[in-house]
C-alpha cells in the first residue's frame, strides 16, 4: 500500500489503518452483515458521488438499518479521507455493518451502534495494452445469493468466480442463470449487436451500477440509447462489441470470451466512441 494512502477512519476516529480495531463480535465480521460503496476520486473531487451515497442508502434499507449519516456527514467524511490521503486520485471505500453486541446471534438485534468505517486506495491507470487490445472473459453460472441488488460486504462467491476467471487467464468472469446473462463478477456488461446497445434489466440478481447508469446516459446522448431486456447468453457469440462497466474500471472492451473473438477480435468504434465521452465527462466533472 502506498504511504499515501494508510489513513483510515473508523467510528469518529481518523488513524493508519494498521491501528484499526474492530471487535470480533461485530456482525460484519461475523455474518457479512455490512454494506459497502466505493466512490471514484480524480484530481481529489468524487465523481458522481450523489448516485453512490444513494445506492448506499438503499443498500442500508434493505438490510433494515437506518440511515447511519446524511449526506452533507458522508461529505465531509469523503473529503477529509481525500485531503488525509495526500489528494488525486483515489478510490474511497465506505463500509457501515450492523454493529458488535456481546454475543453471536443469528438474530438481528435492536439498537446496536453501527460500525463506520472508511479509507482509500489508488486507483489504477487503464492499462494501454488493455484499451488496444481488450479483455479476455470466461462464463460460468451465477452461483451467488438473490439479493445481489444490495452492495453487501457477502462476496464469497464473487471472489471465488473472479479468481477462477484469473486461474483461465482473463480478467473477468460473466455470468448467467437460466442461460440469461446476468452481469461479471465485479462489473455491469453491456452488449452491442447491429449498431445496437443491450444490457440486462435490473432485479434482484444484479446489482444496479452507478457507472452502468452514466454510460447509458452517455449512450443515449450519443444517438445509440441502451435498451433493456434479457440477454440470452447465445448471443454472445453474434455480439460486435461487449463492454464492462465498474465505478474504478470505468468502460472497457472485451474481445474474447471462452476464448473465442468478439466481433473482429479488437475493441470497437461504439465502445471507442462512448469511451471518448466518458473522458471527456470525467474531465467535466472535475473542472467543474
Amino acid at each position: 500500500m502506498a504511504p499515501s494512502m494508510t489513513i483510515g477512519y473508523l467510528n469518529g476516529e481518523f488513524a493508519d489503518l494498521a491501528s484499526l480495531r474492530i471487535p470480533v463480535l461485530d456482525r460484519g465480521f461475523l455474518f457479512g452483515d455490512a454494506v459497502y460503496e466505493v466512490i471514484p476520486v480524480y484530481q481529489g473531487r468524487p465523481f458522481r458521488s450523489e448516485f453512490h451515497y444513494q445506492r448506499l442508502q438503499r443498500s442500508l434499507a434493505q438490510i433494515h438499518m437506518d440511515a447511519v449519516l446524511d449526506r452533507e456527514h458522508w461529505d465531509s467524511l469523503v473529503h477529509d479521507l481525500i485531503e488525509r490521503n495526500g489528494g488525486g486520485s483515489m478510490a474511497v471505500y465506505l463500509q457501515i455493518s450492523r454493529g458488535a453486541e456481546s454475543v453471536r446471534n443469528h438474530l438481528i438485534p435492536k439498537g446496536l451502534a453501527p460500525t463506520v468505517f472508511g479509507m482509500t486506495a489508488a486507483l489504477k491507470s487503464r492499462s494501454p495494452e488493455v484499451l488496444e487490445r481488450g479483455l479476455q472473459v470466461i462464463t460460468r453460472e451465477d452461483t451467488r445469493w438473490d439479493r445481489c441488488d444490495i452492495k453487501s460486504t457477502s462476496l464469497l462467491a464473487n471472489i471465488l468466480l473472479y479468481s477462477e476467471a484469473h486461474e483461465q487467464h482473463a480478467q473477468e468472469c460473466l455470468l448467467h442463470r437460466e442461460g440469461q446473462l446476468t452481469e461479471g463478477s465485479s462489473s455491469s456488461v453491456f452488449v452491442v449487436r447491429n449498431g445496437r446497445i443491450y444490457a440486462p434489466p435490473y432485479g434482484p440478481e444484479i446489482l444496479p451500477g452507478t457507472t452502468r447508469d452514466l454510460v447509458a446516459e452517455l449512450c443515449e446522448a450519443n444517438g445509440t440509447p441502451v435498451r433493456v431486456g434479457p440477454i440470452d447468453m447465445l448471443e454472445l457469440a453474434d455480439a460486435d462489441e461487449i463492454w464492462l462497466a465498474s465505478a474504478t474500471r470505468e468502460l472497457l472492451p472485451v474481445t474474447r470470451v471462452d476464448g473465442h473473438a468478439v466481433g473482429d477480435g479488437h475493441p470497437g468504434p461504439l465502445w471507442r466512441a462512448i469511451d471518448t465521452r466518458f473522458q471527456e465527462y470525467k474531465q467535466e466533472s472535475a473542472n467543474d
